[in-house]
């Protein structure tokens, strides 16, 4: 009998990862991983450490305990700008788009950004192929082209998260974290953006923190369940609905 081929190495391995904060365990003997072109959700109830965790994954902040490795090289003491030129590029909680820029001079910075240069010369750069052609390309994969030279200002919010996520993608990113992309969007806005992350599917890895629940069962391919820090169940969105550990924790409440 053929013996069965070696599964490959996590993209992502978080491994008995610790943060705490004046005594507050934030992320609590924490194992994760996330696998190339999986959709990893990170649910859980207000306070359990998500946030966090992400902060401690794109490097914003340090654990105390624990590694973090990511495609097979340890990045637990690397600096933010080190893993973004590894291919960790995030999103937040709250746009962080420079609104007196068009959308293809915010997506243009991320990618001069991604190069390696700063701001210094970006007033006389943006306008140069190199860095515009592959903003043009973010901007049409997540649906703005339409708007390219609008004004962030001038957008609305849905818009402005889907412009975040297109700065994201201009940082040609292996892992996307995505804290919470449907924040503060209504009904419509948020089937946009599910849809829009459906079709990121499989081309990026992704670990997206999200309330929405309608959203984590439509993209998710594994669901981690955060309590207090820890990770209290993993698995499809399937298992996750139905673990009784879960529904006491988090979706018995209705959060």
């Amino acid at each position: 009998m053929q013996a069965a081929a070696p599964q490959p190495r996590p993209l992502l391995e978080v491994k008995g990862l610790q943060k705490r904060f004046s005594g507050i365990v934030a992320t609590n003997n924490l194992s994760l991983d996330v696998r190339a072109g999986e959709t990893h959700a990170l649910i859980g109830p207000n306070g359990a450490g998500k946030t966090t965790l992400i902060a401690q994954l794109q490097g914003e902040l340090s654990p105390d305990a624990g590694e973090i490795w990511l495609n097979g090289r340890d990045i637990t003491r690397e600096p933010a700008h080190r893993r973004a030129h590894l291919g960790i590029a995030r999103s937040f909680q709250i746009t962080s788009v420079f609104p007196q820029f068009t959308v293809l001079a915010n997506v243009a910075l991320a990618v001069q950004a991604q190069a390696g240069h700063g701001f210094k010369f970006f007033r006389e750069a943006w306008k140069d192929p190199a860095l515009t052609a592959p903003a043009r390309e973010a901007i049409e994969r997540i649906g703005l082209s339409h708007r390219a030279e609008t004004h962030a200002e001038d957008l609305s919010h849905g818009e402005r998260r889907q412009l975040e996520l297109a700065m994201a993608l201009a940082m040609k990113p292996k892992l996307l974290l995505l804290d919470e992309p449907m924040a503060g969007m209504g009904r419509q806005d948020g089937q946009r953006m599910t849809k829009i992350l459906q079709g990121l599917k499989q081309t990026y890895a992704i670990l997206i923190v999200e309330h929405d629940m309608d959203a984590v069962f439509a993209l998710a391919d594994r669901i981690s369940v955060l309590v207090a820090g820890a990770a209290i169940a993993t698995g499809t969105a399937d298992s996750i609905r139905n673990d009784p550990a879960v529904k006491a924790a988090y979706l018995g409440h209705g959060s």
